[in-house]
């Protein structure tokens, strides 16, 4: 439900810039087909220990719409006329495999006679791209989007043991990259530039640890807006904005699998043992709340600092695991936090971002190793046309981008006057 809520809200920002349109003609529309070479990232010295083949490739096609200066779109002018995307990506991953050898780090878990692959996979996405540059015949952009995935191979006790990237059919996507764009032709482009994409389940699942791609990528491009953006320049409308500061009060409601769980399974318990090496792992529920202080200085862009609360109802399972190996440190199901936040809008739609660092949290051995005191939280959200403004979303929180949950957000500003 999470995965689809992230495509419905991207979906419905990309619907809320066109119904924004005051005349919208096909000269709006256009479309690209891509392709990327890229390889998995190694993020850490455990990772390069048991991955062996790199290699992906994928394909891609995106519908793409632009708001044109003649549209008066505020928004669209702010940005320098973006073009938003729905698109759709397949990747073909059969190249990249994991093999843990024999060693005495790997505790029980014993060496198989296979190399695991991570499969194929396709994602859904709506994409975001500011050109940072526009001429006549160059354009250089950056672009970020955000989406739903499926895989078809995923951690398997029995076919894919070694597979630690990708632990459930269903996964978000995020992506980033930048590019340049040659014209050639009134209406034809071709596009060059680097990508990054990044495949998880968001901590929903274990294992999670994530592909991370990143290559060399190349487009066709169909956009017949080109000239009405570069060359005829209708005269644009620029509309004024007034900064306010403004109240924010979130409520989340999460759900996470623990990665005490995944370690105590998958390397300390005996081959025979029904939970050895297991794939399946129990959900657990976790609440926040967030009071912020916020200050929008452009119709962009609103920046400020909060107070984060948390409640892991996880917290007495990580217990009992921490007393089965006697370690000796406090739990409590409590978390509090003060994160510096950071919101970009366009339309309905907003990024919402934070930084933050832990005042106070117990959670136990595993967080003390390798969670540090900050943490980070990334999502969207969408701002109902009901309700003075609430808005719905979703977010991922995350310890130095390794995902410790995923919540839906509900959220109220107040405009301080």
């Amino acid at each position: 439900m999470r995965q689809m809520l992230a495509f419905l809200l991207g979906l419905f920002g990309f619907c809320d810039c066109i119904i924004a349109q005051q005349a919208d003609t096909l000269t709006h529309w256009g479309a690209s087909v891509g392709m990327q070479k890229g390889q998995v990232l190694i993020v850490d010295d455990y990772q390069r220990k048991w991955q062996k083949g790199r290699d992906n490739f994928s394909v891609d096609a995106v519908l793409t719409h632009v708001s044109l200066p003649a549209d008066s779109d505020a928004f669209a002018r702010d940005y320098g006329y973006p073009t938003i995307g729905m698109g759709l990506k397949m990747a073909f991953n059969h190249g990249v495999t994991m093999h843990k050898s024999a060693s005495p780090e790997w505790g029980m878990a014993e060496e198989v006679d296979y190399d695991s692959r991570m499969g194929n996979s396709i994602v859904a996405y709506a994409s975001f791209s500011r050109p940072l540059l526009r001429k006549k015949k160059w354009e250089i952009d950056y672009t970020f989007s955000t989406g739903i995935g499926y895989s078809k191979s995923v951690y398997d006790p029995h076919r894919a043991v070694d597979n630690e990237l990708i632990g459930s059919h269903g996964l978000i996507f995020f992506g980033a990259g930048t590019h340049i764009m040659y014209r050639f032709a009134p209406e034809w482009g071709i596009r060059v530039g680097a990508d990054f994409w990044h495949l998880s389940n968001g901590a929903l699942s274990r294992p999670n640890k994530g592909a991370n791609i990143l290559g060399p990528s190349a487009a066709l491009v169909y956009c017949p807006y080109y000239d009405d953006l570069v060359v005829s320049n209708p005269v644009k409308t620029k509309a004024q904005f007034s900064p306010f500061l403004f109240l924010n009060f979130s409520l989340g409601i999460g759900a996470k699998s623990l990665n005490e769980e995944w370690l105590d399974t998958q390397f300390n318990t005996p081959k025979g043992h029904p939970d050895y090496r297991k794939a399946d792992f129990d959900i657990y529920m976790a609440y926040s709340l967030q009071a912020d202080v916020m200050y929008r200085y452009a119709r962009r862009w609103a920046s400020g600092i909060g107070a984060d609360v948390f409640y892991g109802t996880y917290s007495s399972k990580v217990e009992q695991i921490d007393a089965k190996y006697q370690y000796q440190v406090r739990h409590s199901p409590w978390s509090v936090g003060l994160a510096l936040k950071h919101q970009v809008y366009y339309h309905r739609l907003a990024l919402a971002m934070s930084l933050g660092y832990y005042l106070f949290r117990r959670m136990g051995y595993n967080a003390n190793l390798i969670e540090k005191p900050y943490y980070e939280r990334i999502g969207l959200q969408y701002t109902l046309p009901v309700m003075g403004g609430i808005t719905l979303g979703f977010d991922v929180k995350a310890h130095l981008t390794k995902a410790d949950l995923m919540e839906i957000v509900v959220a109220k500003p107040i405009v301080l006057k």
